[in-house]
């Protein structure tokens, strides 16, 4: 059995090292090494390398080694095989961390403490909101929306979600459509972004969506938490919405480009908590374990998990 791994932007050694210990039946190759194209039977791949997925005649499936696919729908070469994605319950876990970590800096205004540590002063809100006062929309309701949805609520905020399709998830008010968008965008004080890039969600976080966000909410304005992908957001919308007062606050972890440019106002604005795109990372020990099972079940003649639908990209 031959393996492509083929990956770009990360270091590519301890994927190698690990796969090569989980699979130690299989022929591991890379876009420099691999000689025999008809023997690849599983690709294996972050980014892949241009033309690297090209001409597989015998190729079988293509594993993402992040939560997202919307890096391979970039490739011009994409065979039409199966194309599975990365559910992890380390990287779940990690994203609601992250999800969770921001909701309590918002409900808290930790912002504000933080600003009057350094200038030295003490002054405290005496009648701060609850998080049951705080309303909480999570867009998109997969594995890592359904994951943050369910730690929100445990905390105490008052949440609700939103997916393409119908879907329930207990103690969550739950909407659809894009009807149903506009619906949970009017009810809520912190909306997270937890959708899949696609041509339909490229671009979303823009001026008329924020525009449709509650107003005379407990925190005095809308925030959004954005986990999912730089292209869903339109960078000078936010910033325009912030200066404008239609947005209170932001917490961005991804962004586009990345790295986030050096003189982007997105670094220095008071109201923005920025991250480096390590919301959920993923572990390569994690991910590759997920993957090898994966390959050796279907090695044995068990059907592939997670499986992406390809019409709508995700």
């Amino acid at each position: 059995m031959s393996i492509l791994l083929s990956v770009t932007g990360w270091d590519p050694t301890p994927w190698r090292r690990r796969f090569e210990a989980l699979l130690p039946e299989a022929f591991l190759a890379t876009p420099e090494t691999l000689a025999d194209r008809a023997a690849i039977r599983f690709a294996i791949c972050w980014r892949p390398a241009r033309g690297s997925l090209a001409d597989l005649p015998n190729l079988k499936a293509i594993f993402s080694l992040g939560a997202g696919v919307d890096h391979l729908f970039e490739a011009t070469d994409l065979p039409d095989v199966p194309i599975v994605r990365v559910v992890d319950p380390d990287l779940t876990g990690r994203m609601s961390e992250w999800v969770v970590l921001n909701a309590l800096l918002h409900l808290r205004d930790f912002r504000r403490y933080e600003r009057q540590q350094r200038e030295c002063v003490w002054d405290k809100d005496d009648d701060p909101p609850t998080a049951g006062e705080v309303r909480v929309g999570v867009m998109g309701l997969g594995e890592l929306g359904r994951d943050a949805a369910r730690k929100l609520k445990t905390l105490g905020f008052d949440v609700a979600g939103w997916s393409v399709s119908p879907k329930t998830e207990s103690g969550v008010e739950c909407f659809h459509g894009p009807a149903g968008l506009d619906a949970m965008l009017a009810r809520t004080d912190i909306l997270v972004a937890l959708v899949p890039l696609t041509l339909a969600t490229r671009g979303i976080l823009n001026a008329r969506l924020f525009a449709k966000l509650a107003r005379g909410g407990a925190l005095g304005g809308p925030i959004i938490v954005n986990g999912g992908r730089g292209g869903l957001q339109v960078e000078a919308d936010i910033l325009a919405a912030l200066d404008e007062g239609v947005l209170r606050a932001a917490s961005l972890d991804v962004f586009e480009p990345e790295p986030l440019p050096r003189d982007s106002r997105l670094w220095s604005h008071p109201n923005v908590i920025v991250s480096p795109h390590n919301a959920a990372v993923s572990s390569p020990g994690a991910v590759a374990h997920f993957v090898a099972e994966q390959i050796k079940a279907f090695e044995r003649g068990e059907p592939l998990r997670h499986l992406v639908d390809r019409r709508r990209g995700y």
